[in-house]
Order: structure tokens, then sequence, then C-alpha cells
């Protein structure tokens, strides 16, 4: 390497240090306001298994519910249509399904978005050869800021019926709304609501909620790992800026 590359990459690596730290203090600023209704941070909390089965475990009433396995920002492909980023999907010890969605936004938890996701649950379930009635009983939740069906209730349980006779059409297949704007602390659905979306874990009053938020935005690898994260998205971010202006200068 030359004298005079090797002076410019000498200069260059302490300005792109500096750079790195500036957004990195940035960052820490950031993820002190975030809370569990955020999407990045919910996605990190949701990372420790524990945290996913206990906020089912109170959203579905059901403590002795065990999380077998989840996937987290999975793309769920339909080959003929639209595909749908789910934020998570979690199978229980009981084969049962759940896709887990927080939204801060009202268009985000549409009835229609909520049915789209239930076929999608369905689709990528079964696989090539199983029989119909093998598919498993599915449920997508929406975590929502505001009360999106508008009746003013904390949680909304809906299922088909059969409208001539009034009964249950089972099919398995069925759709909560949970309405985060209710924060009933006499209540632990109201208190899990409370603690979604509280930016300090000594605010919280679930235990397993307050020390995966601790580890997060108090240790020294946590708050590294969060700010790699959203580096990474700000890295995304520059290069998708760019790609679209190179597009842009070529038409």
């Amino acid at each position: 390497m030359g004298k005079e590359a090797q002076d410019a990459r000498n200069f260059t690596a302490p300005v792109e240090d500096h750079e790195l730290g500036i957004r990195y203090e940035k960052y820490k600023r950031i993820l002190a306001g975030l809370t569990i209704m955020s999407d990045i941070f919910m996605r990190n909390v949701l990372k420790k298994q524990e945290c996913t089965e206990y906020i089912l475990q109170v959203i579905m009433d059901k403590q002795n519910l065990q999380v077998k396995e989840q996937i987290l920002q999975k793309d769920y492909k339909n080959l003929q249509g639209r595909s749908a980023i789910l934020d998570s999907v979690v199978c229980d010890m009981e084969e049962k399904r759940y896709n887990v969605e927080i939204q801060q936004e009202n268009e985000g938890a549409s009835v229609k978005r909520a049915r789209y996701h239930s076929s999608l649950l369905d689709v990528n379930t079964l696989k090539e050869g199983q029989d119909f009635e093998e598919l498993a009983e599915s449920y997508v939740i929406f975590i929502t800021r505001n009360d999106v069906l508008g009746y003013g209730l904390p949680i909304y349980h809906i299922g088909r019926r059969i409208k001539e006779v009034r009964e249950e059409f089972p099919d398995e297949t069925y759709i909560i709304y949970v309405n985060a704007k209710i924060q009933d602390e006499t209540t632990e659905l109201g208190r899990l609501m409370h603690d979604l979306q509280c930016r300090n874990a000594e605010e919280m009053y679930s235990e397993i909620l307050a020390g995966r938020v601790r580890e997060l935005k108090e240790t020294p690898e946590g708050v590294d790992s969060m700010c790699r994260e959203m580096d990474e998205i700000y890295n995304e971010g520059i290069e998708r800026g760019l790609q679209q202006g190179m597009t842009q200068g070529l038409e």
C-alpha cells in the first residue's frame, strides 16, 4: 500500500469511528424511551421465550400454557399472492398455533388483515399429504395501542358461529384483539398492558418482562446488541436510499 493510501486510510478510520460513536449515543437515547409496544424492542424481548410464554398465558388465561417453539419476524409466503412478515408465530405443547402481533396504528390491525394472517398460518402449517383434519387450532392475536373494535372492552374473542342454530362453528380458528389502552391494575391482563407500555423495568409488575427489559436496557451486552441492531437498520436505510437514487438516475 502506498503512503498516500495509507495516510487516507488512517484519516478515514478515526472519522468513521467518531461518526459511529455519535450514532451509538443517539441509539442509547432512543433505547431508553422504547417499550415492548415498539417493534424493534418487542422483537428482542420475545427472543427470550419465557416472555412470549408469559404474555400468552395471560391473554389466553391459561397458566399452564407452555411454548414449544417460536419464530420471530418470519416472511410467510403465499405463492399465488401477497406474503406477510409475522411478528411472532408460536407452537405450544398441545400443537396449537399462535400469531402474536403488536400494533401501534389501527391500520396495522384491520379485521381483514387478521383474517389474512389466519389463512397464512393454515397454508404454512399443513404439509403436503396431510389431511385437512390435521390443521392445528390457531389464534391470531392483535395487541393494539387503541381500541380498534371500539366497544370499550379490554379483550375480544372472535370465532365463527352457525347463525341459524347459534352454535359455534368448530373450525378451531380464532382471532383475539387485546386493547392496550385499558390498563386495569386490578386484573392480570390490565397489568400486562401496563407493562407493555413501560419504559422502565422497575415500574413493571411482571418480573419476567422486567428482567428482560433490564437485560436489554441496563447491561453492556444488551445495550450493545440493541445499538448494533439499530445501526443495521440505519445502514439498510442508507443502502436503500442509494439504490433508489441509482434507479431514478437510470430512468
